[in-house]
């Protein structure tokens, strides 16, 4: 749990806006905040639940459906700064909450419905216990 926050797994990421991340019409891609949403998701499993040992447990995160809700257009020369954590968490999927302000405005919202597959069999599997029990524990102490 982030002590700063009430919000399970809670990572902050400055984003640099770069000239490939906009398109024709001035303003940043939507294949842009994807990857942006990437890194914040890797955040949290990096400073949390580290991918490599994950992986080595035989869990491989997936993507099962993405939503975004754009606010206001990021821009060239902006200074974004994402913001992700775990909203909820069920036997076998977990929902990342994640958003992008500039200047202390939302500019976008996000919210991903990510789950585990097994490495052995590539189907769905139970999300690892350690984040199961991780997730309760954060909520007895809310």
């Amino acid at each position: 749990m982030n002590a700063e926050t009430d919000r399970f797994l809670a990572v902050t990421l400055d984003v640099r806006v770069s000239t490939y991340d906009i398109d024709y019409a001035g303003h940043v891609s939507n294949i842009s905040y994807f990857r942006w949403l990437e890194d914040l998701r890797l955040k949290i499993l990096e400073e949390y639940f580290p991918l490599d040992e994950l992986m080595q447990e035989g869990y491989m995160p997936i993507l099962a459906g993405s939503q975004i809700k754009y606010k206001r257009a990021i821009r060239l020369f902006d200074k974004p700064k994402g913001e992700m954590w775990i909203s909820d968490i069920t036997a076998a999927t977990m929902t990342f909450s994640g958003r992008f302000l500039v200047n202390g405005e939302i500019c976008t919202e996000a919210s991903h419905q990510g789950l585990f597959i097994s490495s052995t069999t590539a189907r769905p599997c139970r999300l690892p216990p350690r984040i199961v029990e991780a997730y309760k524990t954060w909520q007895e102490k809310k």
